[in-house]
Order: structure tokens, then C-alpha cells, then sequence
């Protein structure tokens, strides 16, 4: 496993857990910035056995940087579910990746464990209602302590037992946190609203049309609408034991957009022709009743499906109406992990802030060696080169006294595998980071994270 590429290098799992104040700074910290960066990813806790496929194996582990007061402190700390603590007391590991058909029996792991699959809280961090969660896929999410310690699996007092999405959206007008969650049967999609104390207000409603198992990894939300991309990546558990992955792409089924009213009536369907999509920017609703989203599509899920077809990435708007959809491109640029200021979902944005490639080098799937930054009104954009830094999603980070704010984001030398968290300036991103704070053990190149402001 030492030579898998998504185990090594930049990518390889750290095992060390630590708390550090003091943390050094290059340059300045802004005194109007204060707050948590958090950020979660796949960090196997033991080497894996059977199969790793990035992203979708591996424990996850939430790293934290702290800025109060002109000073840096970062924490780090596995989540520790169930299946973790029983590898720990073994002291090796007891799943194998998710495409293997193994399932540890009740002699290694005990009944309650016996013949389940490993649960994956490793995709996304956020908090909402009091709570701080670290979120899987399609799963309940765990619940952290104010030291990033696990508490536990959490359901919202038995309200939504199965789960929720790794990417639920939040109203910043309502307060409102609006979630999805896909299964492997009938309904297999529901969706629910957490109001902005954490008491669940819907719970989860079948959404109608929904016809088979499908992954989506991602939502876009507006004031009226919650939307959904159901693209034909389909679930077929009989192919995991012949070897073959679980997830078949299929395009001649083409593309099913769902517009989702947050008042409960009926859903509008549309189609289009096939293309994947692994993240959402955000969506908004236009005056003559139609919806704009701002998403990455790709032409199939590259990595999950075996295919030497080109693949190339683009910052695009799908409107959605009367008319149908029909989709433009915004911008070309191999791209994923596209953000906007979170305090404008719902709403028109204008940046569309992604990491991606330059094209200066040839790098291996899930590397990044660029931020970009899209003015989506005025059609430019601007670009931070990282030369030998790997820089991560990049997450907005508002000013505390109503400033323009800046971006932020974890990044790894590939030359000395030292790790940073990087300050951008919101006007003038393409100058640089004003701040670097130097992180005292490697992070380990992850998936999605959130800026939490100062109480």
C-alpha cells in the first residue's frame, strides 16, 4: 500500500493527533479575522486492506486552525466511530474498502458490528444548530466535542435516522439547514430541513419520481427550491461480487433534474443529456420563475469509472425552466471544489472561488497546484499560482468588522511535505496569501471544510 498513489506523498494518512498554541506566522494576521477553519478528509486510521479507492475509503479525520487575537493555534483528531475503536483494539484494520465484498464476521468485531459495512464521516464538516458534525456520504453524521473529541452518531433525537448528505445547505435568510439522502431502496431519495435551533421541522419526505439507487453527492439550494442533479451513476450490488465496482455509469439514461419546492408541493422534472457532477457552487432563482446553478460538470465520474475518454471539467450554469435546461459554460479550467461566500447561497452570487490545475505540470488525480477565482458577472478571472504548494478547497472567511473578507485554505509543500493555512485578501486573491500560518505536522490532502466565526 506504501506505493498506492492516493497513500502516499501528499496523500499518505497521519496518524499523529495533536493540540498546538503558538503556531508560527508569516506575514500578518488580519485583526478582523477571527474564527475556526475545519477542515475533514479520508485518513485511513490503519492500512487498509483490500481495495482503497480516494475519495470514497478511509476514516475520517477533522483538522482545526484556530485565529484569535493575532495568534494560531491547530488541533486535529480522527473520528472515531465504532468500527475505528474496534480496529484500534485490535490494532490493525478489520474492513476492507468499500468495492471488496468482505465484511468482518462476529468473531473479529462482535455481533453488533458483524457483516456491516465501515462508516465514513470523512467527506465535509459544519456546524449547525449547536452542533458540530462531521458528514459522510449518505450516513448519519458523528457529532464533535469542543476539543474535535468524538460524542457520537447523530440522528436529531431519532428524527432523521438514516442520515443526511454530505453537502446539506444552509438558508442563510432562515437559518434553515436543508439536507438530502439518497438509499439503495424504494423511496431511495428523501429529503428534510433542520431549522436553525437543530430541531428537525420536515422530516425525511420522499421525493416522488425517484425511480432507482442512484449516488449524488451534491444539492443546491434557492429561496424556493431545493435542487436536485440525479445523473445516471446507478447502484448494482450484484456486480461487487464478480469484482466489478458497485456503480455503473450508465448515460443512456441521461439526466433528471428535480426542483424540489420548500413548501411542499408538487416536483418539477427536466432531462437533459448525460454528464456527472460532483459539486454544486450554488443556485438562485431567476424573475421568470426558472433557477440558475453554478456547478463543475464533468462528462462522466472520472476515478470511480473505468474509461480512457477525455474528461475534462467546467465551471457551467444549468438554468432550469419552462423551457427546459439548457446549460453554457462559464469557464474551462480543470477544476473541482467550487465555493462561494456561504452568506450568499440562495441568493445571486458573483466569485465562484475553485482549486484546480494550471497545466504547468502533469499531476495525479486529486492534486491541485492553482486557486481560481471566477467573476461570474464580468467573465474574468483571477489566478494564484502554487508552484510547489498543494492548496486545498477554498472556503470564504468573512470579516468580523463587515470588511471585504478573504479565503482560506490548508496547502502542503510537495518538496518537504510541511503544511500551511493560507489567508487570501477577498479583492485581490491573484496577489497572494497575506498570511501563512506554518501547521506542525503534515495534513494530509483532504476534501471539504468550513469557517466558523468567533462566538
Amino acid at each position: 500500500m506504501a506505493h498506492h498513489p492516493h497513500l502516499s506523498g501528499l496523500f499518505a494518512p497521519q496518524r499523529e493527533e495533536v493540540d498546538v498554541r503558538g503556531l508560527e506566522i508569516v506575514g500578518e494576521l488580519p485583526d478582523d479575522l477571527h474564527g475556526s477553519y475545519l477542515r475533514n478528509g479520508p485518513d485511513p486510521r490503519f492500512d487498509p486492506i483490500g481495495s482503497y479507492v480516494y475519495p470514497i475509503d478511509g476514516d475520517g479525520m477533522v483538522h482545526r486552525v484556530e485565529l484569535t487575537d493575532g495568534t494560531a493555534r491547530y488541533t486535529n483528531r480522527f473520528v472515531r466511530t465504532p468500527n475505528v475503536l474496534a480496529e484500534e483494539k485490535a490494532g490493525r484494520a478489520l474492513w476492507s474498502g468499500l468495492t471488496d465484498p468482505y465484511f468482518p464476521p462476529a468473531e473479529e468485531v462482535g455481533p453488533d458490528l458483524a457483516n456491516t459495512i465501515r462508516e465514513l464521516p470523512d467527506i465535509n464538516v459544519i456546524r449547525h444548530g449547536g452542533r458540530l458534525l462531521a458528514l459522510a456520504e449518505a450516513a448519519p453524521p458523528y457529532a464533535l466535542g469542543s476539543d474535535l473529541e468524538t460524542l457520537g452518531r447523530e440522528t436529531f433525537d431519532g428524527a432523521l435516522p438514516v442520515g443526511l448528505t454530505a453537502h446539506p445547505k444552509v438558508d442563510p435568510r432562515t437559518g434553515e439547514m436543508v439536507s438530502f439522502c439518497y438509499v439503495l431502496d424504494a423511496p431511495y431519495l428523501t429529503w428534510s430541513v433542520i431549522g436553525a435551533d437543530g430541531t428537525v421541522t420536515r422530516g425525511p419526505t420522499p421525493v416522488d419520481g425517484a425511480d432507482r439507487p442512484l449516488m449524488i453527492h451534491d444539492m443546491a439550494l434557492t429561496e424556493r427550491y431545493v435542487v436536485l442533479i440525479l445523473a445516471p451513476f446507478v447502484f448494482e450490488l450484484g456486480r461487487i461480487f464478480t469484482g466489478a465496482s458497485p456503480l455503473d455509469w450508465q448515460p443512456e439514461l441521461g439526466v433528471r433534474i428535480a426542483l424540489i419546492p420548500r413548501d411542499g408541493s408538487a416536483i418539477q422534472w427536466h432531462t437533459t443529456n448525460a454528464f456527472w457532477v460532483w459539486h454544486t457552487a450554488n443556485a438562485f432563482d431567476l424573475p421568470d420563475g426558472s433557477v440558475a446553478v453554478d456547478y463543475v460538470e464533468w462528462q462522466y465520474p472520472g476515478g470511480l469509472v473505468d474509461s480512457a475518454d477525455p474528461n475534462p471539467s467546467a465551471l457551467r450554469r444549468a438554468v432550469i425552466g419552462r423551457n427546459g435546461i439548457t446549460r453554457t459554460t462559464l469557464h474551462e479550467r480543470n477544476i473541482e471544489f467550487p465555493r462561494v461566500d456561504d452568506r450568499r447561497l440562495t441568493e445571486t452570487h458573483r466569485v465562484v472561488a475553485t482549486v484546480g490545475e494550471s497545466g504547468a505540470t502533469e499531476l495525479p488525480p486529486g492534486d491541485a497546484d492553482a486557486l481560481f477565482w471566477f467573476d461570474v458577472a464580468a467573465g474574468t478571472e483571477s489566478v494564484w499560482l502554487g508552484g510547489s504548494l498543494a492548496p486545498g478547497e477554498p472556503a470564504y472567511l468573512p470579516s468580523s468588522n463587515g470588511g471585504p473578507g478573504y479565503w482560506g485554505t490548508i496547502a502542503t509543500d510537495r518538496n518537504d511535505l510541511t503544511s500551511w493555512f493560507l489567508v487570501f485578501p477577498a479583492e485581490d486573491p491573484a496577489s497572494g496569501p497575506l498570511t501563512r500560518v506554518r501547521l506542525p505536522i503534515r495534513v494530509p490532502a483532504g476534501l471539504h471544510g468550513a469557517w466558523i466565526p468567533a462566538s
